[in-house]
């Protein structure tokens, strides 16, 4: 499950800067099976995850760029139904929990679930989900809260992306 680690960068294949924080990630053989958001000071990146460094940098660089890393996505049959709705969410646009539930025939704190144990947040946007009265959760984190760092990743990743609220 994703989420903020705690800042052990033995726990990963490796990490990577970005600009918010780090990201942790751990392969499964060649295949990127998870992202992990971290605080910043962490950088670990061996010769074996470069591909996939450089396709983050590229994303940070511009969000419209496609992810071309082979992934491996292990979950039930519904949250891989719920991923990969996610992933036909264009760059700069968002839906809401309930539209998506409507749209899998599905209820939105199932959905919401299955966002926030997506194992490989930004290449599967759970970013552009959003509540319909605001910014929603990330990474089983609330909006109620007074602004933990998932939230403020998920702000960066939205307006990094071009979204801008009304």
């Amino acid at each position: 499950m994703s989420g903020i680690a705690a800042p052990s960068p033995r726990r990963f294949d490796g990490i990577i800067p970005a600009p918010f924080g780090a990201l942790g990630m751990r392969m499964s053989g060649q295949r990127l099976a998870e992202i992990v958001f971290l605080p910043s000071g962490h950088r670990q990146v061996p010769d074996s995850l470069r591909p996939v460094a450089r396709a983050l940098e590229a994303y940070f660089d511009d969000p419209a760029r496609p992810f071309d890393v082979p992934i491996t996505l292990v979950g039930t049959p519904f949250r891989q139904r719920v991923w990969a709705a996610l992933k036909r969410i264009p760059v700069g646009q968002t839906t809401t929990y309930g539209h998506l539930a409507r749209q899998l025939g599905s209820g939105a704190r199932a959905v919401g679930q299955a966002l926030g144990d997506n194992p490989i947040p930004l290449i599967i946007p759970c970013h552009r989900v959003l509540a319909a009265s605001g910014l929603g959760g990330f990474m089983h984190t609330q909006e109620a809260l007074q602004e933990p760092f998932p939230l403020t990743v998920k702000r960066w990743l939205l307006t990094h992306e071009g979204y801008c609220s009304s």
